[in-house]
């Protein structure tokens, strides 16, 4: 099955050399993700669109290809087609009966031809010729120029044309890696994941650094949220995922920071820590997910103040953005479910926060923390690449994985909604629950105690992630089915 791939706008009107350089990178991006299900998979373009070709057409091959093609950066949209040669607009009309009769069954629609090349026609001349066909040879509810039920779309490329058979939107943006990396500080809240969100649709090229505050859990959560991220919109490139512990760092402001300081200071060591991992890392700017005003240590005044504590560019995509617009788009991208379930972890709380921070104050103040803490925060940081992010902590606890599911046992299927959608799971004669593993924690303290389940995933590695945690929790019901585990 063929797939057109249309261009983001801002791509088409950049110079014809950086036209080029991001066609090629989305190219290439686009491949090395599509070369995981499809290993037979074409993609060429270098123009005014990008031609993708699957080696099948496998009913569960191209709804993958199709989710694939939605959240790739770079990609205003997508159109299934059919490929013809193109010899006369007859055949166009032939062609056209069979792919848009049923479609059009009680239905109004409307046909619209795009045309390049040099033809003895107009892209009008083919509108109305195939349009006037289908009218008249299907049972459609007529001819509807303005809003129509159905669209029939034609594309005419030289000498070959195309039947737009199904389209999605893109995700819009730049292709990813076609900008220098960042390095972005997440928390895993709303604020943060649309922040990283941004950036890497904006084609940047997002590493992530987390600060632990406090317990297993919640960096548990935020590995999660950071691999949905990538593996979702920038799993092209691999990316590094940091952990500071920020325990003992807190522990010092807590001690000898004034309370009303805290929480600019706090941000300050958090960008110092950054900072040098970045620069380590070899990248140039960090990221936030601060808004203006949104809480009191996010004051124009303050957050100079806090800037003021890196040489690093610091990078603000929601600025300027209210909490619903960032509420919406944490929705509409999948990480809203992620963040209900984040355990809340509060470090340091001031009673009565600054909101015009003066240097010189903060300086004093500063002059009190031991830094000695910092420097041993930033020596102890662990950093692996998201693409292991899950195995990293496999280590921890040995979990029973088995290949087959004994009578009794059941099976909880940990796959995020859209996977599952794809490819359905059940089992004849096993009964087969349905839990979202960012639900999986809550949810699995209300299930019967008494019982076995064994968790599932396509990979068995987040299956197997979730089961060390439950058991570290103190659920011993618990395993993992891998039909492939040998």
């Amino acid at each position: 099955m063929k797939f057109i791939i249309k261009l983001f706008p801002e791509i088409t009107i950049k110079s014809t050399p950086v036209r080029k350089r991001f066609i090629k990178v989305l190219r290439k991006n686009i491949r090395a993700i599509l070369k995981r299900s499809d290993a037979g998979v074409d993609v060429r373009g270098t123009w005014d669109f990008i031609e993708v070709t699957t080696s099948s057409d496998d009913p569960v091959l191209l709804a993958e290809t199709k989710d694939h093609l939605s959240h790739i950066p770079g990609i205003a949209y997508w159109m299934q087609v059919t490929e013809y040669p193109l010899t006369t607009i007859d055949d166009i009309l032939e062609k056209a009966l069979p792919a848009f009769r049923e479609r059009l069954t009680g239905k109004t629609f409307r046909v619209t031809c795009a045309r390049q090349g040099s033809h003895d026609f107009q892209s009008i001349d083919v509108e109305k010729q195939v349009g006037g066909g289908l009218n008249v040879q299907t049972e459609a509810a007529g001819v509807k120029l303005k809003n129509p039920d159905v669209t029939v779309k034609i594309e005419i490329k030289r000498d070959r044309y195309f039947l737009e058979t199904a389209r999605g939107e893109g995700l819009g943006g730049y292709p990813l890696g076609s900008m220098e990396p960042v390095l972005s500080l997440i928390s895993g809240g709303f604020d943060s994941t649309v922040s990283s969100f941004l950036t890497m649709k904006r084609g940047i090229r997002t590493h992530f650094c987390f600060f632990n505050l406090g317990g297993h859990a919640h960096e548990l959560a935020v590995k999660e949220v950071a691999y949905y991220l990538w593996s979702r919109f920038g799993s092209s490139h691999n990316v590094q995922f940091v952990t500071i512990p920020f325990e003992g760092v807190v522990e010092e402001i807590l001690k000898n920071v004034d309370n009303s300081q805290m929480g600019v200071i706090l941000k300050r060591m958090m960008l110092r820590a950054a900072t040098s991992a970045a620069k380590e890392m070899h990248v140039e700017a960090l990221v936030t997910g601060e808004a203006v005003a949104q809480v009191s240590s996010q004051t124009l005044t303050n957050l100079a103040v806090i800037d003021a504590a890196t040489d690093h560019l610091v990078l603000r995509p929601l600025v300027a953005m209210d909490k619903q617009d960032i509420i919406d788009i944490s929705a509409r991208i999948g990480t809203e479910e992620f963040v209900k379930n984040i355990p809340e972890y509060c470090a340091v709380i001031s009673k009565n926060p600054t909101t015009k921070a003066k240097p010189e104050k903060i300086a004093a103040e500063e002059e009190r923390f031991d830094f000695a803490q910092l420097d041993k925060a930033v020596a102890e940081r662990r950093v692996v690449s998201v693409s292991d992010i899950i195995a990293d902590d496999l280590t921890r606890e040995e979990v029973e994985v088995v290949d087959h599911v004994d009578q009794g046992e059941i099976i909880i299927d940990i796959r995020h909604p859209d996977e599952e959608e794809i490819k359905p799971f059940s089992m004849q004669d096993r009964e087969v629950m349905h839990v979202p593993f960012y639900q999986l924690r809550t949810r699995f303290a209300e299930l019967d105690r008494e019982k076995h389940y064994l968790l599932y995933c396509e990979k068995g590695v987040m299956s197997q992630l979730h089961a060390m945690h439950l058991r570290e929790e103190g659920h011993e019901n618990v395993g993992v089915f891998n039909p492939d585990h040998k």
